[in-house]
């Protein structure tokens, strides 16, 4: 309904923001990530989020889309309200939620104030393939952290290589060998998989 607001930033805080636009002023929550964006701006445009309850109309601000998506993809998984979803990004860079839901990394999301070890699961469940699907981030892969497969993933993909496909090549590659150590030797027994 209100896809953005862009005026004057009167009154700032960790938690909310008002924005003055030509005299009519809307309050809208944040999180300390787009604070931390704003904080030492006067004026600017923030994309916005209604929430409409029985009791209550909520503006919720974001200082980037990807920041919105984010938080309504989380809004999305049951059991996870609005003030859980800004905690999340209140917590974590919208990147790094990302890449945690993305790679499976429960431990991440569990370090964040109200969400527990069934939330988190949820969560990287319920959007885990929503993630992949709309590359969120392209750079997220669901290769867990190894800076090995990292490295034969992304020079695969400089090849020309889709990264569904070569995310499976490296995975059968290191499931057969799993003794490889360099990655040119990775990079070439996928080249031969695909």
């Amino acid at each position: 309904m209100i896809a953005f607001v862009r005026g004057n930033f009167v009154h700032k805080t960790p938690a909310t923001v008002w924005v003055d636009v030509q005299g009519v002023g809307y309050e809208l929550q944040i999180s300390l990530h787009t604070y931390s964006k704003i904080q030492n701006l006067e004026k600017g445009q923030l994309f916005t989020y209604l929430q409409v309850k029985e009791d209550a109309h909520t503006l919720f601000g974001f200082f980037e889309t990807r920041e919105k998506e984010l938080f309504i993809h989380l809004i999305s998984v049951s059991g996870v309200g609005a003030a859980t979803a800004r905690m999340v990004l209140s917590s974590l860079k919208p990147e790094e939620v990302a890449a945690a839901i993305v790679q499976g990394n429960t431990r991440v999301l569990e370090g964040i104030k109200g969400i527990g070890k069934k939330s988190a699961e949820r969560i990287i469940l319920e959007l885990r393939d929503k993630m992949t699907k709309s590359n969120f981030d392209s750079n997220i892969s669901p290769l867990i952290n190894n800076t090995l497969e990292q490295e034969a993933l992304n020079a695969l993909m400089t090849l020309g290589i889709a990264r569904n496909t070569g995310e499976q090549a490296i995975r059968k590659v290191l499931a057969n060998h799993p003794e490889l150590g360099q990655v040119e030797d990775i990079i070439k027994k996928a080249l031969k998989t695909i």
